[in-house]
């Protein structure tokens, strides 16, 4: 490295006698600052050399006097612009500090201008930089130990077979289950992702549930609306943030805190249920989540769902004074319901309907065609999801099961051997093309296959647009 730093001037030296390379303003801005440097770091030079090196540069000076000299590069800063920075130094700049003293040159307007544009970049970055530490300082992290008063989730994995259990957490209490008991103490200051040994010697995974989650074991009233079917009205809808949604059938609120969720703390949800039990029911449900979210979460769910228990087909004067961006049925009978909130639903709206069987999708159409309705079925969608098993193959007795490699026949692999030298005779054969033997067994058999419990049909989805058709003047036009 010492030889090479005291070289580095003399290469140059030889490069700039060239013809058409002394005015090269690469190799110019290559002999300032870095090749000083590394020339007073690695060597001292002799004077012989400074009298040479100022002959020589005095000499193509005079050789280009009366050529155009072509714009210098802006001055450089140090640390900056010499190599490559690594990804922890391309976060930290150097400071007005740090920065090298700027040498006195006799460099021309243009060129001082093109240095005063060079350093307000500089100084922008290092304010972007500045802010992304002082942000990454201050901001807290989401993630907290269990507290009382919050939703948890102990899951049990054995293969397939998942025993999920939901409860809420005191700070006196017990967790009892099938598979063994844990105190509720041994329980709150414990992160998610905590793994604790029952009583009973049972090993199970603590987590906050998700809204999955808690959809699916909540306590219900009707049958709820599963999180597959509820992510493709979503995606039918197209909500967005903001939007004012309405909802028929709050049934046990697992869509109303989906919908929630997609119009956020600007938006509003509009929820209709006929029965009391299950208006009740739904607002119990969608409390509880939000009381759990507040305790470990800092932003609050938004409290953006308004639950009416009334029929939706008698609510005509209820919202007559609200549009509506969308709308969501999940009823039995969806057509009687279709002329009272048809007038608020915006043109090019969506309304999903969830039915369960097909007949209700037959009548839904044919109530439209007789009400004369100016909604379009675009879709009309049933959600089917797979899941899989894919884990170690066990023994009976509970120990892996090994690979075992299998045994050629020795008079086979001759035999073969003599019909592939035959064959190399008459085809070429691939150098490139690798044989199965190349790649080495596993140490461990693996089983893949789908679980032996699955979801099957839940429900049929009907997408419905409406539209504005033409009219009589439009038509003979």
């Amino acid at each position: 490295m010492l030889s090479a730093g005291c070289r580095a001037p003399v290469l140059l030296r030889r490069l700039r006698r060239r013809p058409g390379i002394a005015t090269c303003p690469f190799l110019r801005g290559l002999e300032q600052e870095p090749v000083e440097r590394a020339r007073s770091l690695c060597c001292e030079s002799s004077p012989r050399d400074a009298r040479d090196g100022e002959g020589e540069r005095n000499e193509a000076q005079k050789k280009v006097a009366g050529a155009e000299s072509p714009p210098s590069l802006p001055p450089r800063v140090r640390g900056v612009g010499t190599r490559c920075l690594s990804s922890l130094e391309s976060l930290r700049l150097p400071t007005p500090q740090e920065e090298s003293p700027p040498r006195e040159r006799g460099d021309s307007s243009a060129d001082q201008g093109q240095a005063d544009l060079a350093l307000p970049a500089l100084d922008q970055s290092e304010t972007e930089v500045g802010e992304l530490h002082a942000s990454s300082s201050w901001s807290p992290s989401r993630e907290e130990p269990f507290r009382a008063g919050e939703l948890i989730l102990a899951e049990l994995g054995k293969r397939e077979t998942q025993f999920k259990k939901l409860f809420m957490l005191n700070n006196a209490g017990l967790l009892n289950s099938s598979w063994g008991i844990v105190p509720f103490s041994d329980i709150v200051g414990k992160f998610p992702g905590q793994v604790l040994r029952s009583s009973s010697g049972k090993h199970f995974v603590l987590k906050r549930p998700s809204l999955e989650d808690y959809v699916l074991l909540m306590k219900r009233g009707p049958a709820i609306t599963y999180p597959k079917d509820m992510t493709m009205m979503l995606l039918m809808m197209n909500i967005h943030p903001g939007d004012t949604v309405l909802e028929a059938g709050s049934g046990s609120g697992g869509m109303s805190l989906f919908l929630s969720k997609a119009v956020g703390s600007q938006g509003r949800v509009i929820s209709f249920e006929i029965r009391k039990d299950h208006h009740e029911l739904a607002k119990k449900n969608y409390k509880h989540w939000r009381d759990s979210w507040k305790r470990s979460h800092i932003e609050e769910w938004p409290d953006n769902v308004d639950f009416f228990h009334k029929d939706i087909s008698r609510a005509t004067k209820d919202i007559e004074s609200l549009t509506f961006d969308a709308v969501a049925l999940d009823m039995l009978k969806p057509q009687v319901a279709l002329p009272v909130l048809y007038p608020n639903l915006k043109q090019g709206g969506i309304c999903a309907v969830y039915l369960a069987n097909i007949t209700q999708v037959i009548e839904l159409l044919d109530g439209i065609r007789v009400c004369e309705l100016a909604l379009s079925c675009e879709k009309i969608s049933e959600v089917i999801v797979r899941d899989w098993l894919v884990c170690l193959a066990k023994q009976r007795n509970g120990i892996l099961a090994q690979k075992v490699e299998p045994k050629i026949n020795t008079d086979l692999q001759l035999h073969s051997q003599k019909k592939i030298g035959i064959e190399g005779e008459m085809l070429q054969e691939d150098d490139h093309e690798e044989s199965h033997s190349d790649f080495p067994y596993g140490s461990f058999p693996y089983i893949a296959r789908p679980i032996h419990w699955q979801t099957g049909h839940t429900a049929f989805l009907v997408k419905l647009r409406k539209f504005k058709p033409l009219s009589t003047s439009d038509d003979s036009n």
